[in-house]
């Protein structure tokens, strides 16, 4: 059960891959303009579509589009869900 921590540029991140905010590797300017938008260090986001080299992002309710430049600058730590857990939980329920 071990969580790796890997830090990955958010441009890298699968589709549909939930991650965690890690680190924003831009000035004050941008850093300011992202958390005007809902974007902090510890936000939960997910690609939920590519446009080019930009991308839309889920973060709660919220849809945030940011462009190749920013999503370089943006560095994430993927959440890796358990198949295996769920899988054990789904045979427990169907079992009873």
């Amino acid at each position: 059960m071990s969580q790796t921590t890997e830090l990955i540029k958010l441009s890298e991140l699968p589709h549909g891959t939930s991650a965690q905010l890690t680190d924003i590797r831009g000035g004050h300017q941008l850093t300011r303009r992202l958390l005007a938008l809902g974007l902090r260090q510890g936000s939960v986001l997910q690609i939920v579509q590519r446009r080019g080299q930009g991308l839309v992002l889920a973060t709660g309710a919220a849809r945030i589009a940011v462009g190749a430049g920013i999503a370089d600058k943006l560095w994430v730590t993927p959440q890796v869900t358990a198949p295996a857990a769920e899988t054990a939980d789904l045979n427990s329920t169907a079992e009873c």
